[in-house]
């Protein structure tokens, strides 16, 4: 899919609202842009997932602390 948009005064393009739509990008998401021979390239940032707790209850720290003995 090609579209092609004015840059305006203060640098600024709008993602059209297919594209927004079809990546999934809402408003507040950040995007990353990175330039790719003569092209820029615009990929939405996906938020990961903490794993901080995840391995909670699973007696690691006891496992750990009985290897270190």
């Amino acid at each position: 899919m090609s579209m092609t948009h004015r840059v305006g005064p203060k640098g600024q393009v709008v993602i059209p609202k297919a594209l927004r739509d079809q990546l999934g990008i809402v408003p507040g998401d950040e995007v990353d842009f990175a330039l790719d021979d003569d092209a820029v390239r615009v990929h939405a940032v996906r938020a990961r997932s903490s794993l901080r707790g995840s391995l909670a209850g699973r007696g690691l720290t006891t496992a750990l602390e009985g290897d270190h003995r």
